[in-house]
């Protein structure tokens, strides 16, 4: 069986930076193009359920002109998840903490159907007083 999770990792690993000059022109435009660096998986432990999460993809990278860093994080989804952004919040809040870096979040999203437009955002709101608006890039290639 093809492990296509796996192939798309390292398609997008080969032609990064194409991808980011393709689908993200505004972060290509501030990235310093020579100063990509892969890092290793990042592994994320839910302690609540002791379930496992891996960051896809996330990538070091130099503010152009600066010395400043930044982290790009692509996350691939295959298939609708109900509380997906719920999920790139905490793999965005785990990046800062762990690198204390600013962090770009996408998502790339490949599943077939529902071909609707995808959310882009994860909300914490009371009645009356939003507490969180976290938003995400998205690639919807449905």
């Amino acid at each position: 069986m093809t492990d296509h999770d796996r192939l798309f990792k390292e398609l997008l690993s080969t032609f990064f930076l194409e991808f980011v000059e393709l689908f993200l022109p505004d972060a290509a435009a501030f990235l310093e193009r020579n100063s990509l660096t892969f890092l290793d998986k990042e592994l994320f432990t839910d302690v609540t359920s002791g379930e496992r999460y891996e960051a896809d993809l996330v990538v070091r990278a130099q503010f152009q002109g600066e010395i400043s860093c930044f982290l790009i994080h692509v996350e691939h989804q295959a298939q609708p998840q109900k509380d997906f952004g719920q999920r790139m919040f905490r793999y965005f809040a785990r990046l800062s903490e762990q690198y204390g870096l600013p962090v770009y979040p996408v998502v790339l999203f490949s599943y077939d159907s529902p071909k609707q437009a995808a959310a882009q955002q994860h909300r914490v709101e009371f009645p009356g007083w939003v507490v969180l608006e976290f938003n995400y890039r998205v690639i919807q290639l449905n």
